[in-house]
């Protein structure tokens, strides 16, 4: 065992030398290649590209070189594909059959160790969520058309659901997709806001209205983005995760190839909250490791930073604050732990069903956890925290970002009364199946 001892809160209990029911041998050893491969090619330059407000386009392509965009995907990945492409094992030997959920949670956690999700959302957030409609619900000719280029980086891509009217309220989206008289086409017209990675896609895999109103109406196409007629992009300036390149696009009778359609009309809505579970577990972990970047700083800085005579960190109320924040991180750690746990172990549409409401309760906690830590960090770091540069510039930052996980993947309120609907649901469900016929008994 090392004798390192790391700031407190600095990184999960598993890699404190405490004892974990959760992590094998595989899983040990890709988190010490992830982390060597992360660091070098990422979190070093992390601060800097985030200031700078865009990540060097060489960067994308290491990732895609080293086999370390793949990870993004919701495990289990997909083999033949893979194999197909001559991609049998992942960095660090482990066999592509091999890998689970706990693989892609501890990739999508060291991924965020900057405490930043502009830099690491750059990389991966259209490879995370753009992808994986076209591998579960696409034809094999939409496949072979896309997915080689992708799964190898050669090609970008991103998920494009959110518009300027409909965010949350998914099924109000306005975007329409008609088939052109020759039935060869779609065209598309409309907006898409908030897309991150758009301005670096060449396509995405986009809702639109192929039919009438509400959810049975929608469709995903693969529509074509970079340098296509009838699309204009432009990034949109937000408060966090600059880097990450949050996209404006507009589409203009766009033309879209009748192939070019995942899966079967009017199927989009469950196509996209299929789609929405990977993604609001992947915030919540990255929201947790902000969160503890935020608070072991914080404990960092107050072992050091001297007021009435004392350290920071021999006031008692300093040591309050901490306490509570650090209790709620933890907790939120191991929910985060039990549910990636759950989903290496069960069957996709048995954890969709039974997992899906829990996994929106969970991405809105760590949100509130997150405000929380991130809150706590400010205060502490005082005027430093208050400042874009400097010793508190991490919580500046941090706290800026906060919005950043509350409302994307859908906002906060709406995933609160999502879990508890889908909790009903599925109780309801559940009773059903056990209700007898009047009259008898069970012995």
């Amino acid at each position: 065992m090392s004798n390192f001892r790391p700031i407190p809160f600095a990184d999960p209990p598993y890699l404190n030398n405490l004892p974990s029911p959760y992590y094998s041998a595989s899983h040990r050893a890709w988190q010490k290649t992830c982390r060597a491969f992360i660091s070098e090619n990422l979190l070093v330059h992390a601060m800097d590209w985030e200031r700078e407000e865009t990540v060097p386009e060489d960067v994308f392509r290491k990732f895609a070189e080293g086999n370390m965009l793949i990870p993004n995907l919701p495990a289990p990945l997909p083999v033949d594909w893979l194999k197909k492409l001559g991609v049998h094992e992942m960095p660090g030997g482990i066999q592509v059959e091999e890998w689970d959920y706990l693989h892609t949670a501890i990739y999508i956690d060291e991924m965020s160790r900057s405490g930043l999700v502009g830099p690491s959302g750059s990389l991966t957030t259209g490879f995370a969520f753009g992808i994986p409609p076209m591998l579960k619900f696409g034809n094999k000719h939409l496949q072979e058309r896309f997915l080689p280029d992708l799964l190898l980086g050669k090609k970008r891509t991103c998920i494009a659901i959110t518009e300027p009217e409909a965010g949350s309220d998914v099924a109000n989206i306005q975007t329409t997709a008609v088939k052109s008289k020759d039935g060869k086409h779609y065209i598309v017209n409309g907006t898409k806001k908030w897309i991150t990675n758009g301005i670096w896609s060449d396509n995405s895999a986009m809702a639109v209205r192929t039919g009438g109103p509400g959810a049975s109406g929608l469709s995903m196409l693969v529509v074509p983005l970079k340098d296509y007629p009838g699309v204009t992009m432009r990034r949109l300036k937000v408060a966090g995760q600059i880097s990450a390149g949050t996209t404006f696009i507009e589409l203009d009778d766009v033309h879209v190839p009748i192939e070019n359609l995942i899966g079967s009309e009017g199927m989009g809505m469950k196509y996209i909250m299929t789609n929405f579970n990977h993604e609001r577990l992947t915030i919540a972990i990255m929201a947790t490791r902000q969160s503890r970047v935020a608070l072991s700083s914080a404990f960092e800085y107050c072992m050091k930073r001297e007021a009435f005579a004392k350290t920071l960190m021999e006031q008692p109320v300093v040591r309050h604050r901490l306490a509570k924040c650090g209790a709620l991180l933890e907790s939120q750690w191991a929910w985060v732990e039990q549910f990636v746990y759950q989903m290496s172990r069960m069957e996709k549409r048995e954890a969709d069903i039974e997992l899906g409401g829990l996994t929106a309760l969970c991405k809105a906690n760590a949100g509130r956890v997150l405000d929380e830590c991130a809150r706590c960090a400010v205060l502490l770091f005082g005027g430093n925290g208050y400042t874009r540069t400097g010793q508190g510039e991490i919580a500046e930052r941090i706290y800026r970002e906060v919005p950043g996980a509350r409302i994307p993947g859908g906002s906060e309120d709406v995933m609160l009364d999502l879990s508890i609907r889908q909790l009903v649901k599925n109780y309801q469900n559940h009773i059903k199946q056990l209700d007898r016929p009047r009259g008898s008994s069970k012995i």
